[in-house]
């Protein structure tokens, strides 16, 4: 496993998202109200749609595509529908320097 930076806490908007490609994954990296950060696999599991372009509401992102619910810390999708996603484990320091988990 390997923990790497991705950048700043105030590089992201409140209820916003930025993502970031490692060899063949894109991963979406979202900051909530609460300030706390999540990161996905960048990936709908219903039809591929970005999930960093999606609407955050509290800490759930829908799909910008066909409005899916996913929930960022689980990675689970909210019935009625069914999939998942990857999440990663997320760790901001006393700087506000953002790091994930692979």
């Amino acid at each position: 496993m390997a923990k790497l930076l991705v950048g700043q806490l105030s590089d992201i908007d409140i209820k916003g998202s930025r993502t970031i490609r490692l060899d063949h994954i894109e991963i979406a990296v979202f900051r909530l109200s609460d300030d706390s950060v999540l990161a996905v696999e960048n990936r709908c599991p219903h039809k591929g749609g970005q999930l960093s372009e999606g609407m955050v509401c509290g800490s759930a992102v829908h799909c910008p595509l066909h409005d899916w619910k996913v929930d960022l810390r689980s990675g689970r999708v909210h019935e009625p529908d069914d999939g998942c996603v990857t999440t990663f484990p997320t760790e901001i320091d006393q700087s506000g320097s953002i790091y994930i988990t692979i």
